[in-house]
């Protein structure tokens, strides 16, 4: 296959605590987004670049103000060849389809642009598909594409063939949907084959990691990742056509774990995954040589990873913790969710997202309740010392180890014991129980910290002097969200010293 493979992918994600180190923001408009993306892929070597429409605003003119003011440095990084500018389209059963149209057209009249400028190939030739949960919705989004092109063709009596290149990236966010990918992927490659003539010559398929968590905990969230690894290996043989995945971890372990300080031990973890992505908060909340050296060991270790097999039996106990620890997880979040939603109010956004509700878009949501996006819920609950990592996760353990699942737990989540004690060190046990004494949700949760603590045979808590400023800091966020009081900016403060908003 004549592409590359990009390692990294900067998305924009809106996580960070800090200011962008490039424009001394922290807020980043749909203007600022076009020298992000410049600068990620000059300054900081990532190779790809997605562009959101998902949820939120964006400036449709991307390649041509790309191609306007950095011209000489895509003559050098030919971008569709060199770098990648990758669409996140939004998905039209569950958003408004008029802006769909309006990226496929951005995406036609750039091939235009780049091709009257010299360009030689096009510069956007893949999308994402966010909530991928069909192979039909797949095979809708590439036959819309094509239909679109020909439309165009015709209407503006362009003389020159239209673009023909077009991939569909399936985005799975739920770990049901992480078990179910070598249906879909099967589906899909069959359904090429017989609508387009042709199979993917490979795919990309692309694997949530905070949404899989907010659903389901932390621990489902990892060990579907594995499955799917495992199923994208298989369809691959099957069909011959190539897997390389792609996975979107965020900083904090309840989200991914990935960040300049831990990457030399999380890279194993995804072994098998050739993309991870690069969030706001990876770029903006550590030191820019770090997170530089961070970048440029994932692009050179990464493609040379191997995932690790699972046997049935092993596959068998992960759908067993799925059941087992996701029960326990959203029973909790659902008594939960009047806290965490008034919390999350205050964490500030850091990007132009539409409101998620009306025409404009979707919510997500646990059970019966709707919940705020994956970033401002682990933001508020790391914002009253309680972070999410533990919930449902000491009872799923407990129940785990008399069950004998627990060496399939530890096997294949690595870095397990690491991600536990690392959030350990934001929890605050005296919020917890008083929270407790509110909310018999947090009773729960203290059940969790103390069934982890007996499995670590540590207790958990701050270790050095950021972690207990840290603790001070949402020991007041607790006592002016009582009083009613804002507290935006100790929640801010906290967010920078734990180097994430969420």
């Amino acid at each position: 296959m004549d592409r590359k493979i990009p390692a990294t992918m900067a998305t924009q994600h809106p996580d960070n605590a800090r200011e962008a180190y490039w424009n001394k923001k922290k807020f980043q408009n749909t203007l600022d987004e076009i020298e992000e993306c410049y600068r990620m892929f000059d300054e900081l070597k990532c190779t790809e670049y997605m562009w959101d429409w998902e949820g939120k605003f964006v400036d449709e003119a991307v390649i041509e103000k790309l191609f306007q003011k950095y011209f000489k440095f895509f003559r050098r990084h030919a971008l569709g060849k060199d770098v990648f500018l990758t669409f996140r389209i939004p998905n039209t059963d569950e958003e408004s389809g008029h802006r769909l149209a309006r990226a496929f057209m951005a995406i036609l009249t750039a091939d235009d642009l780049a091709h009257e400028v010299g360009m030689q190939v096009p510069p956007i030739f893949e999308v994402i598909l966010p909530m991928t949960v069909s192979a039909s919705q797949l095979l809708r989004v590439k036959k819309t594409f094509h239909e679109v092109e020909e439309f165009k063709r015709s209407a503006f009596k362009t003389k020159r063939a239209g673009q023909q290149e077009f991939n569909v990236i399936p985005l799975f966010e739920g770990v049901q949907h992480l078990f179910n990918v070598d249906k879909v992927l099967s589906e899909y490659i069959e359904g090429c084959k017989a609508r387009f003539g042709k199979q993917p010559e490979y795919m990309r398929p692309f694997m949530a990691r905070s949404d899989p968590a907010l659903n389901s905990g932390l621990i489902p969230a990892v060990l579907s990742s594995k499955v799917a690894l495992q199923k994208f290996a298989e369809v691959a043989k099957k069909y011959k056509v190539p897997m390389y995945p792609i996975i979107g971890p965020g900083c904090l372990p309840f989200r991914g774990g990935v960040n300049p300080e831990t990457i030399a031990e999380t890279i194993q973890e995804y072994s098998g995954i050739r993309t991870i992505t690069i969030q706001s908060a990876f770029r903006y909340d550590y030191k820019l040589e770090d997170v530089k050296k961070a970048i440029q060991l994932i692009e050179r270790k990464l493609p040379q990873l191997e995932y690790t097999p699972l046997t049935k039996g092993e596959v068998a106990d992960i759908a067993w913790v799925n059941e087992a620890f996701g029960r326990y997880y959203q029973q909790t979040v659902e008594k939960a969710a009047p806290l965490i939603n008034r919390i999350s109010h205050s964490v500030p956004g850091r990007r132009e997202r539409m409101l998620h509700i009306g025409l404009f878009g979707y919510s997500r949501g646990v059970g019966k309740v709707s919940l705020p996006r994956a970033i401002k819920f682990t933001g508020a609950l790391y914002s009253v010392g309680v972070p999410p990592e533990f919930i449902g996760s000491g009872r799923g353990i407990r129940d785990a180890i008399r069950a004998g699942k627990i060496k399939t737990i530890e096997k294949h989540y690595t870095n397990l014991w690491k991600d536990f004690i690392h959030a350990g060190k934001y929890l605050n046990k005296e919020n917890l129980a008083a929270l407790a004494k509110g909310y018999p949700a947090f009773r729960e949760v203290m059940t969790d910290v103390q069934e982890i603590e007996n499995y670590l045979g540590m207790e958990l808590g701050p270790l050095r002097t950021k972690h207990y400023l840290h603790r001070n800091l949402v020991s007041s966020i607790y006592l002016l969200s009582k009083e009613k009081k804002d507290f935006s900016e100790e929640l801010e403060k906290a967010a920078e010293i734990r180097k994430s908003l969420g």
